[in-house]
């Protein structure tokens, strides 16, 4: 019984991150690296700072209240070629459909910033959004797990790691 309970739980975690994001070996080569995990409980924490008279960070209190994690690596390097796009497609290649849609894509000039916005629906509903963000010195994939309401999604950005990304209108 203990068994099944330990992969019940294991299963649970899994899914619930929702994709893999493999670019731990990246560390190494960082000269600064962010790995950052936030659960649920963790997030409930956090909005008890958020004033809630404010209106800006009302809407960041309101949107964290219902999402179940905020995921974020990201890592910058001092030179050029430290990573490779090999490294994005083992993120970008679990981002597919049915689950997953990219509604925004972003490619600059060659030695310019490049994003990519996938959201994951259930039953019409978007319940995750991915984020990869991307310059050659700089690496960022944040995943956002739960319930999202797209209009208020902006006011998350800047917020947690969260990279600052408009989405056209």
């Amino acid at each position: 019984m203990r068994g099944f309970m330990l992969v019940a739980v294991c299963a649970t975690a899994l899914y619930a991150q929702q994709f893999k994001f493999n670019l731990d070996h990246l560390a190494a080569k960082a000269s600064e690296s962010v790995d950052l995990s936030l659960n649920g409980s963790t997030l409930q924490f956090a909005a008890k700072f958020f004033d809630g008279k404010d209106p800006d960070e009302a809407k960041v209190k309101k949107l964290i209240s219902s999402i179940e994690g905020i995921y974020i690596k990201s890592f910058e390097f001092k030179q050029d070629g430290a990573w490779s796009p090999a490294d994005l497609d083992s993120v970008r290649n679990q981002l597919r459909a049915p689950e997953w849609s990219r509604i925004v894509g972003v490619k600059g000039g060659e030695g310019s910033e490049n994003a990519e916005v996938y959201l994951r629906s259930e039953k019409g509903k978007v319940t995750g959004v991915a984020i990869l963000y991307s310059q050659p010195r700089e690496l960022t994939v944040v995943n956002i797990i739960g319930p999202i309401d797209l209009e208020q999604l902006a006011a998350l950005s800047g917020h947690f790691g969260v990279p600052k990304v408009k989405l056209p209108k």
